[in-house]
């Protein structure tokens, strides 16, 4: 069972950027699609941006044209890089494949949108 571990979270003001990584245990090619997940207090969470092994990606209606997903399978890494955050973007970000494992749910990467 691959094992993720997300970092690059912190507390950013509204309009800041923020990049996020996410190391996987295994490799990468195998996996078909990844996805970064959020959960906000409160909230169930929720697919936020998918990328296909071959680059195709797809985004929430809510961060299309801000957050942008990629993947470096030779690494074993996937990236959301944020930008142009928001207050309503505070939650925990996590990755896992697409659907989810749900044995492979890492600690997450809390990020606060802040002033």
């Amino acid at each position: 069972q691959v094992q993720y571990v997300e970092s690059g979270g912190g507390l950013v003001q509204p309009g800041g950027s923020l990049r996020l990584s996410c190391a996987a245990s295994g490799s990468l090619f195998t996996i078909s699609t990844m996805g970064w997940y959020r959960q906000a207090p409160g909230k169930q969470r929720e697919l936020v941006a998918g990328i296909t092994r071959d680059g195709r990606t797809n985004y929430a209606d809510s961060v299309k044209g801000r957050f942008t997903i990629s993947r470096d399978n030779a690494k074993n890494t996937v990236y959301l890089q944020m930008i142009s955050l928001k207050l309503e973007d505070t939650a925990v970000y996590y990755c896992n494949k697409f659907p989810a494992a749900p044995r492979s749910w890492g600690q997450g990467a809390q990020v606060t949108v802040s002033s």
